[in-house]
């Protein structure tokens, strides 16, 4: 795969589409997340552990933002995987409820399902694991804008620096 991001709704293979989408957000690219599996409007994946992104040296727990921000991603991945024609997606709501920490030196895994996909919000559930589903992390609900770009290409709503 290339380190050079190509528009993520130019690519007929969906997970393709959704690695790309991977690397428009360099805070998913910092967590290491990986997308390991893909079906219309679900998507799996994980954060490798690593020390850096330990919250609690003493106990070597993942920090809980790194799990918020592994499920908001992964959740945005299955909104865009339940479109036909791929757009642009924005977080308008995340709850997140933490259910027990992450257990160390495992990598976190997660699901997410866009269980209703509407003509502007798609909603969406996930999962955050360790070992098994049935003993989650984290669950999450979210909602997000589609076509949150609104025609413009990425990076249009950029300043540009004046000289």
């Amino acid at each position: 795969m290339s380190d050079k991001p190509t528009s993520y709704a130019s690519s007929d293979d969906p997970l393709q589409r959704v690695r790309a989408m991977i690397q428009f957000t360099p805070q998913a690219k910092a967590l290491g997340m990986e997308v390991t599996r893909i079906e219309p409007a679900r998507v799996w994946g994980l954060v490798p552990y690593r020390e850096e992104l330990i919250g609690d040296p003493e106990t070597g727990v993942i920090a809980g933002g790194v799990i918020t921000t592994f499920l908001d991603t992964l959740c945005g991945t299955a909104a865009v995987a339940a479109m036909e024609h791929p757009t642009t997606v924005a977080t308008i709501d995340l709850r997140i409820d933490y259910m027990r920490p992450a257990t160390p030196q495992k990598s976190v895994l997660a699901e997410a399902h866009c269980y209703k996909l509407g003509k502007s919000v798609a909603f969406v559930r996930a999962v955050a694991y360790d070992e098994t589903p049935d003993n989650p992390i984290a669950h999450v609900a979210a909602a997000f804008m589609v076509n949150s770009n609104n025609g413009r290409k990425v990076g249009a709503n950029l300043r540009t620096k004046k000289s």
